[in-house]
């Protein structure tokens, strides 16, 4: 319980220094700052190691490099959860699963129907399907104890399988042209990393070298570099003894070492960098247009829709049970909440579209909008049942 209310305060934490860095985005693109935000996205970084080159702007380096951390962070949970936490035993997992299944679909479903006829914009399909657990948790801080630990620990689980769930659609749809050889460099060190573990090696240095090496040939391969973040975390040992034979966790160390990092100063890097739209020159004619309402409808009505609608089949077919001390009107709160994507739905609009502006940036609008109505109405919901 303990680690439970650490990462509660964390998460709440990060997710109003999430709120804060999209405002200040906001206000910087949308005044006579815009140029100097543009500029500071576009700052270019350069590595150069022998033959090895890697040159990317700010922005690319934020999300191809520190959301690699951020998906070791997801990485390092969701191994943890399945081997000891709320997803080891059917039992824990069937509510939360069932729910996740269900805010993925139907998200993903109500975008298609606005979109199935437009090659390019059906690739977005997969922008409501995101939950983003800093924002939602931040707003369930808010509400003190008039929401049980239960359901808190019911949004964690369904956000982690949510991420498991994103973490699959972006290794299945969103990789581009294969490099070979960088490639067999990736399969290599993951088989080593693998090996590693096997033999009972615990020195987490070890691993972040090869870790290191995973990347930068992810990276280069055509693999979306952050999945190699989470590859990475499954060969971490969750138990391992010292030379004094004293039990120890590598895996959850290096998970709370993290979390710090990850909740105050990536992802709110990365909504300041991601989020700076220039609503000055974006009409309400524009905002009409199929693929903003596909993300926000997706998120606002999807997310709640298949949250609440699949959790609620799996309770009255006795599959699962509400969650202990929570009512119907709760669940249907913390349902809403869901719908704020936010960085996990920004950060899939950056893979689904390459060009920043082939959609005139409604789509990253819609992304805060829908979310901003989701937060709204999911606070006001907990707020009336009790």
């Amino acid at each position: 319980m303990e680690m439970i209310e650490e990462f509660l305060k964390k998460e709440s934490t990060g997710g109003l220094l999430l709120i804060c860095a999209t405002i200040l985005a906001l206000l910087l693109s949308n005044t006579g700052m815009s140029s100097v935000y543009e500029t500071f996205l576009h700052i270019p970084v350069e590595i150069r190691v022998g033959a090895l080159h890697i040159d990317k702007s700010l922005y690319h380096w934020v999300n191809d490099g520190l959301m690699a951390i951020f998906f070791l962070l997801i990485g390092l949970e969701v191994k943890r959860e399945i081997l000891e936490g709320h997803l080891s035993s059917v039992k824990k997992v069937i509510l939360p699963g069932v729910a996740a299944v269900g805010g993925m679909l139907v998200p993903g479903l109500i975008y298609l129907i606005f979109n199935h006829d437009n090659l390019i914009a059906a690739n977005g399909w997969a922008i409501p399907t995101a939950t983003d657990i800093a924002f939602a948790l931040g707003i369930l801080s808010l509400l003190g104890k008039r929401v049980p630990v239960s359901l808190k620990i019911f949004l964690m689980a369904l956000a982690i399988m949510d991420d498991l769930g994103a973490i699959v659609i972006i290794a299945l749809f969103y990789t581009t042209e294969l490099s070979t050889l960088s490639l067999i460099v990736a399969g290599t060190s993951l088989t080593l990393l693998t090996i590693l573990n096997f033999s009972g090696v615990t020195q987490k240095s070890v691993y972040f070298v090869i870790g290191a090496v995973l990347w930068v040939s992810v990276l280069k391969s055509g693999v979306h570099a952050t999945l190699a973040g989470v590859a990475l975390a499954f060969t971490i040992p969750l138990n391992a003894r010292n030379k004094q034979n004293e039990h120890f966790s590598p895996l959850k160390e290096i998970e709370h070492g993290l979390h710090f990092w990850v909740a105050l100063f990536i992802l709110p890097l990365f909504a300041f960098v991601n989020a700076g739209v220039d609503i000055t020159e974006i009409s309400l004619n524009q905002m009409s247009g199929n693929v903003p309402l596909g993300i926000m409808l997706g998120l606002f009505i999807g997310k709640q829709l298949g949250v609440f609608g699949f959790s609620w089949l799996a309770i009255k077919l006795n599959i699962a049970r509400l969650p202990d001390d929570s009512n119907w009107l709760q669940l249907y709160g913390v349902s809403v909440l869901t719908g704020i994507g936010f960085t996990m739905s920004l950060f899939i609009v950056s893979l689904a579209f390459e060009d920043d502006s082939i959609f005139q940036y409604t789509d990253k609008l819609a992304i805060l909008i829908g979310s901003f109505m989701s937060g709204i109405v999911g606070y006001l919901a907990l707020r009336m049942s009790k």
